[in-house]
């Protein structure tokens, strides 16, 4: 398996997630809202009250030349054109308000206008307090919105759980799905949705269908398994009749025992191909110590009369002796299987094999050959478990689904100048211990 990808997360995390990051989008823009309108309300009123006040002054000015105003605690008045007592912050200031003024030492508004009689005036209105009270109701509405998001978190959390409730028992219900198994039924929650029950309805429908399939193939391997292997039982039963003959020719014994041996080892293959079509994981059960070496010597022998009339010779390379712990008739299947390809393909010249101390069995042949792009259209067609063009023996495709599960490897590759060259790598079912250099 390739790496593991990272699990995305939940539907209702997701929910929640989004819930949450609504809210928060929420309050940020009401609080940011707020307080534009506000400071602009605030604007607003500083200037009316000073305009209105610095009006009023104007005019008792104007009504009473004797008039003279007095400070109180939050309202001051300047003379910007007097020499003394005017407050150098003032002194720099345009005619219009001027809001967050520091004032000796205190937050102020500050509304400067000229007059005709007392010339510019500035009036001071002292906003320490309002200030205090302004940042505690900011803080305040901060604070709101901080629960707002918390509670609806919480809101969110519950309630988008008892909505997901359903859907999350569904797909548990659906992850314990196992194939094979009868009477499977998806059921949904209470309180699902109507999409869940088509969803729901589809899947039973799948589920029966599907059994119904199992079913009838479960039929099928029980009645091929008992209609391929009455035959061979009658075949191996005469050919052990006919052994036990003495006047049996010598030839003819060979051939005989050539038979028996052949539908042993096919009635092995049908176990091995039973077991590989119902439950591909217990076919390692079925293995044995297999000596590599003298079954691709016996392999050759059984295949040698394939050559016929061809100018073509098999002949041996480096075979080196190995043990190794998997099903006898899958090795025995597997470099027939590739030998045969190996006489079919070719029509004169050698067949060499090899067979390395670390298990790898090599068949080169003297064929035609194949071009890089019908090597890598073969290794496709074998990765999609796709075998069509070859109709002789157990084909490629059951060999590469063979391999897949005891862990070997198959290749080709071109020879040249011409020919395949096939590898079969059963390295993983090696027995160290057993690895033996011949002498």
């Amino acid at each position: 398996m390739g790496e593991s990808m990272r699990r995305p997360a939940s539907l209702r995390r997701r929910m929640v997630l989004w819930l949450l990051a609504f809210a928060a989008v929420v309050s940020i823009l009401v609080f940011a809202i707020g307080i534009h309108v506000h400071e602009h309300a605030e604007h607003a009123a500083w200037r009316s009250l000073l305009g209105s006040e610095l009006t009023a002054i104007e005019e008792h000015s104007a009504r009473d030349p004797g008039y003279r105003w007095q400070d109180s605690d939050t309202l001051r008045l300047y003379r910007l054109d007097a020499a003394d007592g005017v407050p150098d912050v003032l002194q720099g200031l345009h005619n219009g308000l001027h809001d967050n003024i520091q004032v000796d030492g205190r937050l102020s508004a500050v509304m400067v206008r000229p007059s005709e009689k007392m010339g510019r005036l500035a009036l001071v209105l002292d906003i320490e307090d309002f200030h205090e009270m302004e940042s505690f109701a900011e803080r305040s509405a901060l604070l709101g919105g901080i629960v707002l998001i918390v509670v609806t978190g919480l809101a969110a959390w519950l309630g988008v759980s008892r909505l997901v409730r359903p859907l999350a028992v569904l797909a548990d219900d659906i992850g314990r799905l196992y194939p094979g198994a009868q009477a499977q039924r998806i059921k949904v929650a209470r309180g699902g949705s109507s999409e869940l029950y088509v969803i729901a309805d589809a899947l039973n429908d799948y589920l029966e269908r599907n059994a119904q399939f199992v079913e009838r193939e479960r039929v099928f391997i029980t009645t091929a398994s008992h209609e391929l292997r009455t035959p061979l039982a009658v075949i191996s039963g005469a050919t052990e009749l006919a052994l036990d003959h003495p006047d049996l020719p010598p030839r003819a014994r060979q051939q005989m025992q050539r038979v028996l041996r052949t539908s042993q080892g096919v009635e092995e293959l049908i176990q091995l191909l039973l077991v590989l079509a119902r439950e591909p994981e217990r076919l390692s059960a079925l293995s044995e110590q297999v000596e590599l070496d003298s079954v691709v010597r016996q392999v050759v022998d059984d295949h040698a009369h394939l050559l016929g009339d061809k100018q073509l010779v098999i002949e041996y390379g480096a075979v080196s002796r190995c043990t190794i712990l998997a099903p006898p008739g899958v090795v025995q299947a597997a470099v027939g299987n590739l030998l045969r390809n190996a006489i079919e393909n070719s029509d004169s010249g050698v067949v060499r094999v090899l067979l390395s101390a670390d298990a790898v069995a090599t068949i080169e042949d003297p064929g035609h050959g194949m071009t890089p792009e019908e090597i890598s259209m073969i290794h496709a067609r074998l990765a999609r478990g796709s075998d069509h063009g070859q109709p002789e023996g157990i084909g490629l495709e059951l060999i590469a689904r063979l391999c897949e599960h005891l862990g070997w490897r198959l290749s080709f590759a071109s020879r040249l100048p011409q020919g395949t060259r096939a590898t079969l790598d059963l390295g993983s079912s090696l027995m160290r211990a057993a690895v033996m250099p011949m002498r």
